[in-house]
């Protein structure tokens, strides 16, 4: 196995700027990516390739599943996107019927990669080839609640005048309607949020659920506005990404393989883990409110239906 190098299923939108923040950063001197469309693979790798110059020196070409069998780490974004009007949710039948044929092909030629699903929706996809798969339920993991927790990061630096970077704070949960936010635990910089807020003489009441609610309906203002989502997924899986291959033991919120924790078993749902080069190396049980808790418990069941509902 190469662990400097990565391949890419599905080149849409998300698939090809992934793709794009990779080569930028370095991280990997071979990239394969593939598509049911061959010649749009190729015309991506042909574009990348323009731009190597400027960039790290990476072999990028177009392949199939046989150019899978080295690669450390395997990124899937291929599926049917969301649409304007639609609920990650609404996709579920389209892309399990996707994952039933391409997951068998890849754990054909690897049996040793990193799956990292991207396609949504993402959790219970994550499950989905997972069971397909066979892999160790730690290499199997997903983008999770990543992106999410970083508009929220972003919105509340943005509302406290402060470095983004700087606030801490988490959405867990289903990547999608039922994701939640930690404010119990959020901070900046150590200081307590609502300290924080008080310090600064801020109103933080009803603002942080509106907040929340930005957060949650991103996608959706995203999707009408310019039709599809996509640079921020990438500069997400790119941090994970880098997280895996200098096995960093990053605390991330991707989705993880969740048995026991907070109650829940059995299920993929973003919650905070620690990555490196393993992959979900361990979840991390934070600290929940009351209320923060019986949010996940929904958040859960509402996978855990889907789940069923799809025979899995």
């Amino acid at each position: 196995m190469d662990k400097q190098k990565c391949a890419i299923i599905g080149c849409g939108f998300v698939g090809s700027s992934i793709a794009f923040a990779l080569m930028e950063s370095g991280l990997f001197s071979t990239m394969v990516l593939m598509d049911i469309n061959r010649e749009k693979a190729e015309g991506e790798v042909m574009d990348l390739s323009h731009g190597l110059p400027f960039a790290s020196p990476t072999h990028i070409y177009a392949g199939d599943y046989e150019d899978l069998k080295d690669c450390f780490l395997i990124i899937i974004t291929a599926g049917a996107g969301q649409k304007e009007g639609e609920t990650r949710m609404t996709l579920v039948d389209r892309n399990v019927a996707i994952y039933r044929e391409m997951i068998p092909k890849i754990a054909a030629v690897n049996q040793d990669a990193i799956l990292l699903i991207v396609s949504n929706p993402v959790d219970i996809l994550t499950y989905v080839a997972w069971k397909l798969s066979g892999f160790p339920p730690e290499r199997v993991i997903g983008s999770g609640t990543v992106l999410d927790t970083a508009r929220l990061k972003y919105l509340l630096g943005r509302y406290l005048n402060v470095d983004s970077r700087s606030v801490h704070a988490f959405i867990i949960g289903e990547h999608g309607d039922s994701e939640l936010a930690v404010w119990s635990s959020a901070n900046v910089s150590g200081v307590d949020l609502s300290d924080f807020c008080d310090i600064c003489g801020i109103c933080h009441g009803d603002a942080l659920n509106r907040l929340y609610l930005e957060v949650r309906d991103s996608a959706y203002r995203v999707i009408e506005k310019k039709g599809a989502t996509y640079y921020g997924i990438a500069m997400a899986v790119r941090r994970i990404a880098q997280a895996l291959v200098r096995d960093e033991h990053s605390v991330l919120t991707i989705t993880s393989y969740v048995n026991g924790h907070y109650g829940v078993e059995d299920l993929y749902l973003g919650i905070p883990s620690v990555v490196g080069s393993w992959g979900a190396e361990r979840v991390l049980d934070i600290a929940l409110s009351d209320e923060e808790h019986d949010n996940l418990m929904h958040s859960a069941q509402t996978l855990q239906n889907v789940l069923r509902q799809i025979g899995f």
